[in-house]
């Protein structure tokens, strides 16, 4: 994005690599966030662009000659805010924040599913929820009245550094996240403590032929509450996340793994996008608190289908409870 909105580096492009406004990926790439081009880089996509190795060098070397202007810097934190999100009550109630920002690739309809069941969720068990798609609720004024941060298909680079180091601390000292799909990272991240140390893995792509496919889900953990109504293994269909190593080598506690041999792990250029050990979803603590990560979510029917709405409110009973990492080794 940040090359789409400099005329100069634009046309350095244009002149090496010719116009792809009319190719089907590059059309996916707008000026203005909510966009692609805010979650990639130029020499990640090239070969989708058929942009050549060569081509690729000589608008490094121009991108080198040219200097960061203040309308190159005023443009780029235009994708940021302070805009801060209402105060929760003061009513001895558990509040949640339920944080919906994106500036990358928005899938709308996933995001509104799940928000719907979310808030379905906190009000089956007594909790207010803030829901804001404003990054300034990330102050450690905010924070302290909320109890469980909940990422909901996020994408993007959102928070300011003075946002992430709230949040930082707010989950080094006792804070719970929890993150569904999208919100595990993008294909060009620009936090890594948020990618290699909360999440733990680097999201990597999932298959496009086909895009959604069956496969089996078989729950690993044996933790009372994140397995409490859900059966041992089940077939679900998904836009299924392949990332680059096993969480479980960032220490993550594995709560459910993907059959590979059920579905074809292929990318979008026929790639592998097998793992061999396929974590879908788990948890970690880090410092006094704690996350839990799902990679299932693409498709909007599965936030009302019984299975997972159980491993969600299961999720959220095991994040917001204080005591779930006790004895834990931090993370």
């Amino acid at each position: 994005m940040d090359v789409l909105l400099s005329p100069r580096a634009s046309a350095i492009v244009k002149r090496e690599a010719g116009d792809f406004s009319g190719h089907p990926f590059g059309a996916m790439l707008k000026p203005a966030a909510p966009s692609m081009s805010a979650i990639v880089t130029l020499e990640g996509i090239a070969p989708a662009l058929g942009i050549k190795p060569a081509q690729l060098a000589r608008i490094g070397a121009a991108f080198k000659t040219l200097a960061v202007t203040a309308q190159d810097r005023i443009a780029r934190c235009a994708r940021y805010d302070i805009e801060p999100a209402a105060a929760p009550p003061k009513n001895g109630r558990r509040h949640i924040l339920l944080f919906e920002k994106n500036v990358g690739f928005r899938d709308a309809p996933a995001i509104e599913a799940a928000h719907r069941a979310f808030v379905a969720l906190a009000d089956a068990r007594g909790w207010d929820v803030v829901t804001t798609e404003h990054a300034g609720a990330f102050t450690p004024a905010t924070l302290r009245g909320i109890d469980l941060v909940i990422w909901n298909n996020n994408s993007g680079d959102l928070l300011t550094l003075s946002q992430r180091a709230a949040f930082r601390a707010w989950i080094e000292r006792g804070g719970a996240y929890v993150g569904v799909h999208s919100a595990s990272g993008d294909p060009a991240t620009f936090w890594p403590w948020y990618r290699d140390t909360l999440v733990g893995a680097t999201f990597v792509g999932h298959p496009m032929n086909p895009q959604f496919q069956d496969a089996r889900i078989v729950m690993e953990t044996r933790d009372p509450t994140l397995s409490a109504d859900l059966p041992r293994e089940w077939t679900w269909q998904d836009e299924w996340y392949s990332f680059a190593a096993s969480p479980r080598r960032t220490g993550a506690q594995v709560v459910a793994t993907l059959d590979e041999k059920t579905y074809s792990p292929k990318g979008m250029t026929g790639e592998s996008l097998a793992m061999g050990d396929h974590p879908i979803a788990w948890t970690r603590c880090i410092g006094r608190g704690r996350m839990f990560y799902s990679a299932i979510g693409h498709r909007p029917e599965g936030y009302a289908d019984t299975r997972y709405r159980t491993m969600l409110g299961n999720a959220l009973d095991w994040a917001i409870a204080r005591n779930a990492c006790s004895g834990a080794a931090a993370r």
